[in-house]
């Protein structure tokens, strides 16, 4: 679980900076009224951290909880959209600063605890997805290499 925090450390302050180079006008701009816009997809992405932070905390004192989230609904409901983009950024970094701390002091034994999201996942497993699915996300906003997600 160390080097999945130390690695979500990297990738949070690398493209920080580029992120914050986004114009306002870029990341509202939506490609088609049923697509997100750059910022619905951070906003997204600050969902699934505040998802996860709760996965990573409640699946080390209950069994096997389940923790699920309707991201269309989220986002929607949330209206990302009419937020500063300094905002969302700074929240989206925060969040994953945090996330680096809870995953770093997750013992061992608490790794391989379980979480029910679509289906029964050990918290390791749900780090790593984390991981992969921010990445993902990351590179669609900066116009980036796409990282396959499934």
């Amino acid at each position: 679980m160390q080097s999945i925090a130390f690695e979500l450390e990297a990738v949070i302050d690398q493209y920080l900076s580029a992120l914050n180079a986004i114009s306002e006008n870029e990341m509202s701009h939506k490609p088609s009224p049923s697509r997100w816009s750059k910022k619905e997809i951070l906003g997204h992405l600050i969902d699934s951290a505040q998802n996860n932070i709760r996965r990573f905390i409640v699946a080390q004192y209950e069994e096997a909880p389940l923790i699920v989230y309707n991201q269309d609904k989220w986002v929607n409901i949330t209206q990302y959209q009419d937020y500063k983009t300094t905002d969302l950024i700074s929240l989206w970094y925060l969040l994953n600063k945090h996330i680096a701390v809870l995953l770093k002091n997750m013992s061992p034994e608490a790794t391989e605890r379980k979480c029910r999201t679509e289906n029964l996942r050990t918290l390791d497993w749900l780090a790593q997805d984390y991981f992969k699915h921010l990445r993902h996300h990351l590179h669609q906003i900066l116009d980036l290499e796409p990282v396959a997600y499934p």
